[in-house]
Parts: structure tokens; sequence; C-alpha cells
């Protein structure tokens, strides 16, 4: 799923490319979800949230925007730091996984040279 063909071999036609977009894009949103239940079930266990409440701070820190409830407990202030160091780091994890194929085809297309 995750690899590339050589350089010297031609580029992949147009369907195997959006297969391979599409199972990039379905990792990056499987990664997501998988995210965003993990920071759910911090808010939940730790700070005693609802799990609607639980979403939207996971959401907003998954997000970039930060956390919208006051955090009472220390355990719960140590994790959203944790948490939001981990988004930051997983936006750009994600952004990578999305847009490799587009790279990696733009770059073949240049280098490709079919004597």
């Amino acid at each position: 799923m995750l690899f590339f063909e050589h350089f010297q071999t031609p580029v992949i036609p147009p369907a195997a490319f959006a297969l391979r977009l599409g199972r990039n894009i379905f990792l990056a949103l499987a990664l997501t979800g998988i995210s965003l239940l993990l920071g759910m079930t911090g808010y939940r266990e730790l700070e005693d949230m609802s799990w609607t409440d639980a979403f939207l701070n996971a959401a907003m820190i998954l997000g970039g925007m930060g956390p919208v409830s006051e955090l009472s407990t220390e355990a719960g202030k140590w994790f959203a730091g944790c948490y939001a160091l981990y988004s930051g780091l997983f936006v750009v994890v994600v952004a990578a996984i999305v847009l490799a194929p587009v790279v990696h085809r733009l770059l073949h297309k240049f280098h490709y040279d079919a004597d």
C-alpha cells in the first residue's frame, strides 16, 4: 500500500494511482479516527467528561485549536499536554501519508525517460 514503483519503471495508470491515493486517504482517516478515540477516552476517564464534551475537546486539540473545557485534574492536564504534542506531530504524518502518492507521481513523471 505504501510502496511505490522504481524510478525506471513507467508511471502507473490513472486508475491505479486513484486506488493508491484512495488507500492512503483511507489510512489517514483511520488513523485520525483512532487518534480521536484515544483523545476522547483520555478526557472521559481522566476528566470525567461526557462523551460529547470529550469528543469536542479531543477534536479541537487534534485540529490544532486547543481545549474547550477547563481542565480540573492534574492527570487531565498532563494528558491534554501530551495529546496536544502528539496531535501536532500527527498532522505532519497524515499530510505526508496523503501527499506522498501525489508527490511521488509528480517526481516520477519528471524523472522517467521512456526511451
